[in-house]
């Protein structure tokens, strides 16, 4: 079984505006189901650690209508995270990071997740995100000084479905900052769209594309280790 750190949100307050974001329910809670029924055990980091806020759209009944994901959410499973900066980074065979907006505030130049990521990367392990989550993956820089998603083929939530209402309170757009640096790709015509854009760096689109984004990472550490096991027995 692979150990997976995933990364969320604290959130972000805008009182002048009354705009309250977080992590989104959805983007956590998918791709935890699918690695935990690979075997695989996932833990939970925050900048502030403790209970992070959850953006309550993401509960509303237009985006979970079977309220699966806030029964979760309200069993206290995500209460408790660790603080990044107390996360052991060696420890873990991937990392993940949770969309939400709150990904664009406290996340995105957030230098101790940049070390973090780093770190698993430069172990060989795997780098995920999906949604808003590729927010922070723009702005880390491998030792050698380029950019991790460098020329890379990514995705991560569009211009064109971004709440009209929303846009002028984000501090950048998502799509604008990846294509700056990447290949970008929406593939609008795909009900569900996650793309590899190497062997280590995986991303998805938009919440719909949780359960895929959920079930490729797992499905990619099943096979690692399952190669690992068999290099160690030949």
């Amino acid at each position: 079984m692979a150990k997976v750190m995933a990364v969320l949100s604290s959130g972000y307050v805008d009182e002048e505006n009354n705009y309250v974001t977080g992590w989104w329910a959805e983007e956590l809670f998918a791709p935890v189901l699918a690695l935990e029924a690979e075997g695989h055990i996932v833990g939970l980091a925050s900048p502030k650690g403790g209970k992070p806020v959850v953006d309550p759209i993401s509960l509303s009944e237009e985006y979970d209508p079977e309220g699966k994901y806030k029964k979760l959410y309200d069993s206290g499973v995500a209460d408790k995270t660790t603080p990044i900066v107390d996360v052991k980074a060696s420890d873990y065979d991937a990392i993940f990071i949770v969309g939400g907006h709150g990904a664009m505030f406290d996340l995105a130049h957030n230098e101790e997740l940049h070390t973090l990521i780093n770190i698993v990367y430069g172990q060989g392990g795997i780098v995920a995100a999906v949604c808003h989550g590729p927010a922070p993956l723009v702005y880390t820089k491998l030792p050698n000084g380029r950019g991790l998603l460098e020329g890379l083929d990514v995705t991560g939530y569009p211009n064109n479905m971004e709440p009209k209402e929303v846009v002028g309170l984000l501090p950048f757009s998502l799509e604008d900052e990846l294509s700056r640096i990447a290949n970008y790709k929406a593939e609008a015509n795909e009900k569900e769209y996650v793309v590899w854009g190497s062997e280590q760096i995986l991303t998805g689109r938009d919440p719909q594309s949780s359960p895929l984004f959920g079930k490729e990472l797992a499905k990619k550490l099943t096979s690692i280790e399952q190669k690992q096991e068999e290099k160690f027995f030949d």
